[in-house]
């Protein structure tokens, strides 16, 4: 079959599979796009001209921003689909770098298809070139292959039969999977090729399932069994393997209690009453309380990073032991536990079955659900907000998951994420979506897109800073080209107040981070006018009341929605662990000295887990 290099991309890609399970889903569902003379000529054409296959293609305005819309929609189809991400030479591929971090980190997949220079290099240096002293093969798409976990440029038509099975493997292996990159150069993309019919059969990956190992698993039980204080970590590997139920049985019989990172959050309800909440830096007072003591952690799932780990001080216990249930082996071997190397779902299942009737001393249960009841009262307290009319960022998350209790919360980065992991309330890991191992600014309506488009029925919900939206907002316009519904909580609070808080708890004075002019003054910046401009409907709120009645207002519509809360950014949500942010050793500040000496005491608390 003679087609081009591009043509045998697209055919290619439209007749891939995953299945897990036993259920199928497009490993690729489509193609999203900004083209430019190194794509328009060949990956254009090839879409142009194969819309009989079932590959929809996307126009967007940010090509860092298509990135985002396909992990979000990756992370929402539990990373059995993606999207493919194409843009042209220069500025445009080196834009998606950012977003093809944020995938490899979160072990997210996504397909990046840059342009590159030509292959034959005959008209060299060509518009947007990179141009290398000592190095001629150099190309700005190199930038993508420090965050790619599977990288290649195509410079001659016949490597794509060997590239593709390998990058297709990647994409939907659940160990290795993030980002992957196929540079294609702008001249090959367009030279035709005499390619095997076979090469476009329908091929299905199937997504393993690891069992762990007899040995690995007995060790396991022996340590769960010698534990008198039992502790699970529910991190983003519960969610993608489906692992919630087992989790439960595991739990409801053994009497464990369970607390839950970022990516994990939702693994159990929240009104579970084993459910301690969030651990870490962002964590509950339970959790960390009962993390404290614990003598065996069992983290499932979980890269165990330094905001879960509250930078190595959480664990006080002297004989506390790790058991790491993890896909992959680097992670299951962290803070020096005994490594499980399997799926979520196995593994949880035969540990509950090897234990037979063991379960944990009832005292520590009823310690455990005592800690519960009192962490809730704490969230409901912090949920209320304060007297009087002004809105609180706790507030508003709070009147949202009351309007919409099956809503799914959407954030990336700022104060909001924290907020969000102690005080949204989810019956399911699919009704909280947040972005952190690379906490994103501007993630989050791009996001929006992806939740959408992977089919979600209920309310998707864009929390978002100014700050953030002031960075990414431009997808709004996508969402209004393909018709695609949600609502934009975007909390005003002028600037970047996350960091500014952090600022002040160093001992500095604000520098840097409000929204001011060149004196100094405030910044006013009009939200709902800008908004309004791109298309959407606009509320504004000051008051619990207004929001109440907004989020009524738009309760059942479709379309872009913005309601733009004011909040007081003086008022924030508690933390309840220490977090390893170094503080200044010199400085002419008296804070910062203070700020320094109390950073000091705080970190005799790390412990080395070897």
């Amino acid at each position: 079959m003679r087609l081009t290099v591009a043509q045998a991309l697209v055919r290619f890609l439209a007749v891939q599979w995953t299945e897990r399970d036993g259920q199928r889903f497009r490993l690729i569902r489509g193609v999203f796009g900004i083209f430019g003379h190194g794509n328009l000529p060949g990956l254009g054409e090839a879409l142009l001209n194969h819309r009989e296959l079932d590959l929809p293609f996307y126009r967007f305005q940010n090509e860092q921003a298509m990135v985002h819309t396909a992990i979000a929609y990756a992370k929402h189809m539990d990373r059995l689909s993606t999207f493919a991400c194409t843009s042209s030479i220069g500025p445009g591929a080196t834009n998606m770098v950012t977003g093809a971090a944020a995938a490899t980190i979160n072990r997210l997949p996504v397909l990046l298809l840059p342009a590159d220079y030509f292959a034959n290099r005959f008209p060299d240096p060509v518009l947007q070139q990179l141009e290398h002293p000592l190095d001629f093969d150099a190309s700005v798409n190199d930038t993508l292959r420090i965050v790619s976990r599977f990288f290649a440029r195509i410079t001659r038509p016949e490597q794509l039969l060997s590239a593709l099975p390998q990058a297709m493997r990647v994409l939907s292996d659940p160990a290795e999977t993030g980002a992957v990159t196929l540079a294609l150069p702008e001249d090959v993309q367009t030279e035709a090729y005499d390619w095997p019919e076979a090469f476009f059969a329908p091929r299905v990956w199937r997504v393993r399932r690891p069992p762990p190992e007899p040995e690995a698993l007995e060790g396991a039980v022996q340590r769960i069994r010698g534990a008198q204080k039992p502790l699970i970590v529910a991190g983003g590997g519960v969610r993608y393997s489906g692992a919630s139920e087992a989790l439960r049985q595991l739990v409801e019989k053994r009497g464990i209690p369970v607390t839950e990172t970022q990516a994990g959050k939702g693994s159990l309800p929240w009104d579970h009453p084993l459910n301690l909440g969030p651990l870490g830096v962002n964590g509950s007072l339970a959790a960390n309380r009962l993390a404290e003591g614990a003598d065996l952690i069992i983290a499932v799932g979980t890269r165990l990073t330094d905001f879960v780990t509250a930078s190595k001080t959480l664990f006080q216990n002297p004989q506390v032991r790790f058991v790491n249930i993890n896909l992959v082996p680097g992670d299951a071997h962290k803070m020096g536990g005994w490594p499980v190397v399997a799926d979520a779902r196995e593994a949880l299942r035969l540990l509950h079955e090897a234990l037979g009737e063991h379960a944990t001393p009832l005292v520590y249960r009823q310690e455990a659900m005592e800690l519960k009841r009192a962490w809730e009262a704490e969230v409901d307290r912090l949920r209320q907000g304060r007297e009087g009319n002004g809105l609180t960022q706790a507030e508003v998350i709070a009147l949202v998951n009351d309007v919409f209790p099956d809503g799914i919360a959407i954030n990336a980065a700022g104060s909001m994420p924290g907020d969000l992991l102690k005080l949204w309330r989810t019956q399911d890991p699919k009704g909280y979506h947040v972005e952190y191992g690379y906490s994103t600014m501007g993630y989050e309506i791009p996001a929006g897109l992806g939740v959408r488009l992977a089919g979600e029925a209920r309310e998707v919900v864009v929390f978002i800073g100014d700050g953030s939206y002031l960075m990414m907002n431009s997808e709004l316009v996508t969402a209004r080209a393909y018709g695609l519904s949600f609502l934009v909580i975007l909390v005003e609070n002028r600037g970047f107040q996350s960091i500014r808080g952090l600022q002040h708890s160093l001992g500095s004075p604000e520098f840097g981070n409000e929204l001011k002019d060149g004196q100094g003054n405030p910044l006013t910046v009009d939200f709902a006018a800008h908004a309004r401009a791109l298309g959407a409907k606009v509320y504004e709120v000051h008051t619990p009341l207004e929001l109440r009645k907004a989020l009524e207002a738009v309760r059942g519509d479709q379309g872009v929605r913005v309601i733009v809360a004011h909040v007081d950014p003086e008022q924030r949500t508690p933390g309840y662990a220490f977090w390893d942010v170094p503080v200044a050793e010199v400085s002419d500040h008296p804070e910062v000295r203070a700020a320094r000496e109390r950073y000091e005491e705080a970190i005799k608390r790390r412990r080395w887990f070897l």
